[in-house]
């Protein structure tokens, strides 16, 4: 297993947003009202290889080992809030469990990656992306489903035992990031269709809630 030292590419980041859910939020059909959530952003959370944060409604599952934590790119909803002219938007309300400003999210999907904040490096493993899900359109701006596919944020798997503060941390990274692209989307690549002309099962993965 990699460590951070064996990561080559270092970047100076920011951990604007931090969160833990004890308890689902947007569960059901999205309402007319903003959930109150107030008790799950934290200024710090402590992450277990295996297990992930605690406090967590998702830790310690094993259906959630690979995807125990969810990060996301601060430009992302701020690239949304200019292409829909809505004025500000908080990226907590993504419910995603840390966000980061100057950091490339998206290109770390399937790589490792680390984050250190100087209490312990935090070595996750990017997967897949953390799609959007409806109740978008509600909490942050009619729009936002549809405008944060491909920069919703990835799902990790933590690797390594750490804390996460808000403030300065360095990213460190297997692959070269570009820190001008983090609002920016991936689109993912169509796929062949099957014999019979359907589709993968799995082509169109559900929204993140959490």
């Amino acid at each position: 297993m990699a460590t951070s030292a064996q990561l080559p590419y270092r970047y100076d980041v920011e951990v604007v947003g931090l969160l833990a859910a004890a308890v689902h939020r947007y569960d059901g059909r999205p309402g007319g009202r903003v959930p109150e959530q107030a008790d799950d952003r934290r200024e710090r959370l402590e992450v277990r290889a295996g297990y992930g944060i605690v406090g967590d409604r998702y830790a310690g599952r094993p259906a959630h080992r690979d995807a125990a934590v969810t990060v996301l790119a601060a430009e992302s909803v701020e690239a949304l809030a200019a292409e829909l002219g809505s004025g500000p938007l908080d990226p907590l309300l993504t419910r995603r469990n840390v966000v980061l400003r100057s950091a490339e999210v998206e290109a770390l999907r399937g790589q490792l990656f680390a984050i250190d904040c100087g209490q312990g490096v935090v070595l996750l493993r990017g997967g897949r992306p953390a799609n959007p899900c409806a109740w978008l359109d509600t909490v942050l701006v009619p729009g936002a489903h549809r405008g944060l596919r491909g920069r919703g944020g990835i799902r990790c798997a933590p690797l390594g035992d750490g804390v996460l503060r808000l403030g300065p941390a360095l990213l460190c990274s297997a692959v070269p990031l570009d820190a001008g692209r983090a609002g920016h989307a991936v689109r993912p690549v169509p796929r062949p269709p099957q014999p019979g002309g359907k589709q993968a099962r799995n082509a169109g993965m559900p929204g993140h809630l959490r």
